[in-house]
């Protein structure tokens, strides 16, 4: 993934700088994976198990409510879990953090799959269920940052926005290797077994998915910018004030750029399976929609994140924001009355094109913004911060905006608008 190998006069065996390069790109592709795997198992869960499981006294649109409730806690908790390891990362290392966050991240997904449901252990599974969400929550804030700062710190300049995307890829990778896992289960079992105790199968199935990410990661090290930083003792002791004294514009500006892209993301991932299960009984089409273009995704992310590398992340990006805030009210009009069975090809226009221009490139993007001495504490802060309003909110707000509205999409359509107006503010003032 890093390009071909050079080999040397002597010996006719590939550098070690090569060989390093696609041991860093592949160990940031299985850790981010992984940690999206669990990420998102929960996103899916959240939308069709957990209402029933641990809120079942109340009706099922509260229910759903409160669920995303419980799902939304998680991004509540990933700044703190990016400031920890931003801080980490800035004084210790990036390779170091992200075994830490790689284990904490399946040990919580491991516990939840043994979670008892609310009529065996009543207010207390819901209050573990939050508490474990509370968990993964850390543990993503804590893995983005460094893995996005492995891939790029070991690139050549020429090649970082591809670089970077191989650490995208990884969302895309863990929502297919999610839904598809939540889904063959499910066929497998049947609604009623699935819904009784088989959901808990794909959480305790990522035991082995941490086992292997450990290893891959175990044989990398940090970039050489670091290094030289580590070197000449020119680290800081508090890398986060620095963020915020000297560089508080560029992490206003990241966060900005991670408003419309993964708000987007929640609302085809998350929102759409609950909107059609309760407007047109069908959650099924959704869930085939985000296996293809999670699919996609490992070739359209890369595809972005080399263009951004030929003409700069600014102008897909602008373009991008643009369409999601035109395209979302069709899209919903779409979602009512529209035939399911073009709901694929509106997936991949939504997904692969449009937030896939954004998120491709933001790796590389992101890292231009900060100093090599702050980089880990500045994107992991800006990025997490995006994420609480955008992916965090959107769900549960979604939800009520469209209660409030009389069961009425439009107040959600213009939500996503605004922060796609947002993120071009951003990107023209970005780096």
């Amino acid at each position: 993934m890093a390009g071909a190998a050079h080999y040397g006069p002597e010996t006719g065996r590939p550098d070690t700088a090569a060989r390093q390069r696609r041991r860093v790109l592949w160990a940031s592709l299985i850790g981010t994976t992984v940690e999206s795997y669990d990420f998102y198992l929960y996103a899916t869960a959240s939308a069709l198990i957990f209402a029933p499981v641990f809120f079942p006294e109340s009706t099922p649109q509260i229910a759903l409510l409160q669920s995303f409730a419980a799902y939304g806690v998680g991004f509540a908790a990933r700044p703190v879990g990016g400031i920890l390891a931003g801080h980490l990362g800035d004084r210790l290392g990036r390779a170091r953090v992200l075994m830490l966050s790689l284990l904490v991240m399946g040990g919580a997904s491991t516990l939840i799959g043994l979670l008892p449901g609310y009529r065996s252990w009543g207010i207390g599974a819901v209050a573990a269920l939050i508490l474990l969400r509370l968990v993964q929550g850390l543990a993503s804030g804590a893995e983005w940052g460094g893995s996005a700062l492995l891939s790029v710190e070991h690139a050549p300049a020429a090649r970082r926005g591809l670089a970077g995307s191989v650490t995208q890829m990884g969302s895309a990778a863990g929502m297919l290797l999610a839904t598809g896992i939540f889904a063959l289960c499910r066929r497998v079992l049947g609604p009623a077994a699935f819904l009784a105790g088989g959901w808990r199968i794909p959480f305790l199935f990522s035991v082995l998915l941490v086992l292997v990410g450990l290893v891959i990661r175990s044989r990398v090290g940090d970039g050489a910018e670091f290094r030289r930083v580590a070197e000449t003792g020119t680290r800081l002791r508090a890398p986060l004030l620095a963020v915020l004294r000297g560089h508080w514009r560029a992490v206003l500006i990241t966060a900005g750029l991670r408003l419309v892209q993964p708000a987007l993301y929640s609302i085809l991932t998350v929102y759409t399976l609950g909107y059609l299960l309760e407007r047109r009984g069908d959650g099924g089409a959704a869930l085939a929609g985000i296996l293809v273009v999670s699919a996609l995704g490992l070739a359209s992310t890369p595809l972005w994140g080399a263009l951004s590398d030929r003409v700069g992340p600014r102008i897909p990006c602008v373009c991008a924001a643009a369409g999601i805030a035109l395209l979302i009210w069709p899209y919903f009009l779409f979602l009512d009355r529209g035939p399911l069975g073009l709901l694929i090809p509106v997936f991949i226009v939504m997904m692969n094109i449009l937030h896939d221009a954004i998120y491709g490139p933001q790796a590389a993007w992101f890292a231009r913004q900060f100093p090599v001495r702050v980089r880990y504490s500045g994107i992991s802060l800006g990025y997490q911060l995006g994420s609480v309003v955008s992916v965090g909110l959107t769900p549960l707000l979604a939800a009520w905006l469209y209660r409030m509205a009389g069961e009425n999409p439009w107040p959600i359509c213009a939500y996503i608008s605004l922060l796609g107006a947002l993120s071009i503010l951003a990107a023209l003032r970005a780096k």
